[in-house]
């Protein structure tokens, strides 16, 4: 059994139960104008103060007509327009039909649409050459689509592109919102570098904060990137102290392994307290939670795939739950038939990077290869996890897995 393997390391359930327990909503709200409003989270209901559509409007091109008037004859003449923004008006003589466009107000007294592609023009009027028309067809009601007073959007929904237009449909220009949590955080390791400099013998890229912030941002947080922190426990103490000013939650990477110059742990044993900091995860396992005095804290694993990860699997939620998303929902498992082998020993649950497709309606997967937690290829490759239970070992060729398909966060 490896180091990693070592009995008393705790279940992602455990983990995910522990952090999410103590998070209490934000409770700050924001009046904000819906262009502005995208991604954040509902403060309350949305209610539709109008009908949608207000008035009936025909679903065709075509010609709108009173059945009762079919019975003298299937031509009729012609007797005004109706179009979108400009509504017929005055009186609608008997035994004629009216010109009407797609969205326009149904004229008083029509109780059909006839679409124009059914009729044909002649001296005499419009043609009628459908056999047969029934009551309201092609009309759409008022408030078929909305009722006044509906409730549109639930408090705790996340904008979307999808709610901002139907918002403006009904109106409403302003909408009560959640203030986004604000997350800090840093990369510490003096191994590390800022992209472009130069590397020197031993050193490697910062790579870890350009995979952090567009999470952050990705799960409707503000991002704050304070940058890498060296191996000084000088600094990095005042680094903690700046970030739980600035922020909500703070988040780090690297520092909470059991290495000679891994002080994080020890600095957030001196400035708050450590919920847990050994996960039964692969990869991930030395991932920290906790509170300081102002924000909670988040530790993520130095390799660039535990980041993502940890970032992802564990995170996430309590971001979720921070910013009062109380529609967020955990990625979906999915069975599948496993293209390629998974190597994998008994004692933590193991996220492999997989590539999924759907062949003959059955999802299949196999690896992206390389699983290493500092091979960050295998995540750019990758469209979905692969979750292998705990006590699972290797897994063959043919047998089925459980897939996690990526959310919107991840693409």
């Amino acid at each position: 059994m490896g180091c990693c393997d070592a009995p008393g390391l705790m279940p992602i359930e455990d983990a995910l139960d522990k952090m999410l327990t103590p998070i209490k909503p934000i409770q700050s709200t924001l009046s904000l104008p819906l262009a502005e409003a995208l991604g954040f989270v509902l403060a309350e209901d949305v209610l539709s103060p109008i009908f949608v559509p207000p008035f009936d409007n025909s679903a065709m091109d075509g010609y709108a007509l009173r059945l009762a008037d079919l019975e003298n004859s299937k031509t009729l003449p012609l007797a005004g327009k109706s179009f979108a923004g400009q509504p017929f008006e005055g009186e609608w003589p008997v035994n004629t039909c009216i010109r009407i466009m797609t969205g326009a107000k149904i004229p008083h007294g029509c109780d059909a649409v006839i679409m124009q592609e059914n009729t044909a023009v002649t001296d005499a009027g419009i043609e009628i050459q459908q056999e047969s028309i029934s009551l309201n067809n092609n009309i759409r009601a008022t408030g078929n689509d909305i009722a006044q007073g509906d409730i549109v959007l639930q408090k705790g929904a996340r904008l979307t592109p999808r709610d901002i237009p139907m918002i403006a449909s009904l109106g409403i220009s302003h909408v009560s919102v959640v203030r986004k949590p604000k997350v800090a955080f840093f990369s510490t390791g003096d191994e590390l570098k800022k992209l472009g400099e130069t590397l020197e013998d031993g050193q490697i890229y910062d790579s870890n904060r350009y995979g952090i912030k567009p999470l952050i941002e990705a799960f409707g947080c503000e991002a704050i990137d304070l940058g890498i922190i060296p191996d000084c426990p000088a600094t990095l103490k005042e680094t903690f102290n700046q970030a739980q000013q600035l922020a909500d939650v703070v988040v780090t990477s690297g520092g909470v392994s059991v290495g000679e110059a891994d002080y994080t742990k020890d600095i957030l044993e001196e400035l708050g307290q450590i919920g847990f900091w050994k996960l039964a995860i692969k990869p991930g396992k030395p991932f920290a939670f906790g509170q300081l005095d102002d924000a909670w804290f988040c530790g993520l694993p130095g390799n660039p795939v535990s980041a993502v990860l940890t970032m992802y699997v564990l995170v996430q939620p309590m971001l979720a739950k921070l910013a009062g998303h109380s529609e967020w929902k955990a990625p979906e498992s999915i069975p599948a038939i496993t293209q390629s082998a998974f190597k994998k020993g008994p004692g933590r649950t193991d996220y492999q990077r997989g590539i999924y497709r759907i062949e003959n309606g059955q999802f299949v997967v196999e690896t992206t290869g390389n699983q290493s937690s500092g091979a960050f290829r295998s995540m750019s490759l990758a469209n979905c996890f692969v979750v292998i239970e705990k006590e699972r070992g290797n897994v063959a060729v043919g047998e089925t897995v459980q897939i996690q398909l990526f959310n919107s966060t991840l693409y």
